[in-house]
């Protein structure tokens, strides 16, 4: 059986109206405002009110569930949004019965582990009534049976697109920041000087003064470029590093990240979210070649004779050939098993690319870096059941959210 919320707003306001008129006995017009007040269209969202009882009441629902956010705000917004929701459903005849949306409430009241009469009783000692907690159940219900009506025809997938999102790892959305570097060597007799202009620059906020930092003090190849790096997958960067970068704005830089014989700063440019996936990686294989004299001129110059001549990591053994065996590094580590400094270096190059920003023993040593490649984590089995009914729900949100959007724009929304 279908039925209308009228019946229950009309016991709610002739319990109110029964209180009202007992208390105007004693408190007389000061208590008529306020409950003036407290039942005055706060939002007219086309032909439908929003009191600001209706608005005290989700906000304070609202705290008690721990939503994040601005209560207040996320009220209003609810509200208007369910205004919009369930006059798009009465208008094609849906309105979810008394039976479903009892059933709703307990599947709401489940998710904590609680009957339906339990959460009630929690939500009335947090004043918010029952009455409450069935229209947010009622608005969900009657949106879900619109938008499944209205669009399930659009939201097949086929194994092609479900081959699409294995190849990419079933990661969906990731995360490419743009970034500028500066890395600076500090080696023993220079480390507090360099520590200090480090924290100094680390206060810049803008790209072109980081940048004129960069073209002065930095031993990145990236220099050339006032420290500008193209844009890297979040998950191709160490993985301490990435909550640090996922924690500025655009603009911020890091505090001075300590390498080996070095310091590190990184300027976020800009973030943006990808859907292809970006792979995950189960070892990374680098060459290091190991040169006498640091970055000195006479270093650097016999690094890129080296460059010039080498384009593959096999390369390199050529290069070591009749030299003490430690001069020649090469293996295959786990991403988390890499030394920091070595793991930025990588996350910047493709396999076959050289750097020479590193150095070791104090500074002594220049560090002829090579990646030689990346080896992908295999895929597990993939359900494949579950991972179509994934992407249809993905769909299903999608025009869920743009035809909300619609109706939003297209509405007669006043706000008192």
């Amino acid at each position: 059986m279908f039925y209308t919320d009228t019946p229950d707003k009309r016991s709610f306001k002739n319990g109110f109206v029964a209180i009202a008129c007992a208390a105007l006995l004693t408190f007389s017009a000061p208590l008529a405002s306020h409950a003036q007040s407290l039942f005055a269209t706060a939002i007219k969202v086309n032909d439908s009110s929003i009191t600001n009882f209706e608005l005290a009441e989700r906000t304070r629902f609202l705290g008690l569930l721990r939503a994040p956010g601005d209560h207040k705000k996320l009220a209003r917004q609810q509200l208007i949004e369910d205004r919009l929701k369930l006059g798009a459903a009465r208008s094609v005849g849906i309105v979810p019965s008394r039976e479903e949306v009892e059933a709703g409430m307990d599947e709401f009241a489940g998710r904590v582990n609680l009957t339906r009469a339990e959460f009630i009783q929690a939500l009335n000692a947090g004043d918010v009534s029952e009455d409450a907690f069935r229209a947010f159940v009622r608005s969900g219900l009657a949106w879900r049976e619109l938008v499944q009506a209205k669009f399930a025809s659009r939201i097949g997938v086929t194994e092609d697109d479900i081959d699409r999102s294995v190849a990419t790892s079933g990661t969906g959305a990731t995360i490419r920041v743009l970034l500028s570097e500066i890395i600076m060597p500090a080696p023993p007799p220079q480390a507090a000087a360099v520590q200090k202009r480090a924290e100094r620059i680390s206060q810049i906020t803008s790209v072109s003064a980081f940048a004129a930092e960069a073209r002065r003090y930095s031993a990145s190849a990236s220099k050339a470029r006032s420290g500008r790096l193209e844009w890297l997958p979040i998950t191709q960067l160490p993985a301490p590093l990435r909550p640090i970068l996922l924690g500025l704005a655009p603009g911020e830089v890091t505090d001075p990240i300590p390498l080996q014989n070095a310091v590190a700063l990184f300027q976020l440019r800009d973030i943006e979210e990808v859907q292809a996936g970006e792979p995950q990686y189960a070892a990374i294989e680098y060459a290091a070649y190991y040169i006498a004299g640091g970055r000195t001129e006479a270093a650097l110059a016999e690094a890129r004779k080296i460059e010039s001549r080498i384009d593959r990591c096999d390369d390199l053994y050529g290069i070591a050939k009749g030299q003490d065996p430690s001069v020649l590094d090469r293996g295959s580590k786990a991403p988390e098993e890499i030394p920091s400094d070595i793991a930025i270096e990588l996350a910047k190059m493709d396999p076959g690319e050289t750097s020479t920003t590193l150095t070791r023993a104090n500074g002594q040593t220049l560090v002829l870096l090579m990646l030689c490649g990346r080896t992908p984590v295999l895929e597990e089995e993939v359900d494949r059941a579950e991972l179509s009914l994934g992407l249809q729900n993905q769909r299903l949100a999608s025009y869920s959210n743009g035809y909300l959007e619609q109706l939003r724009a297209d509405a007669r929304i006043i706000e008192k």
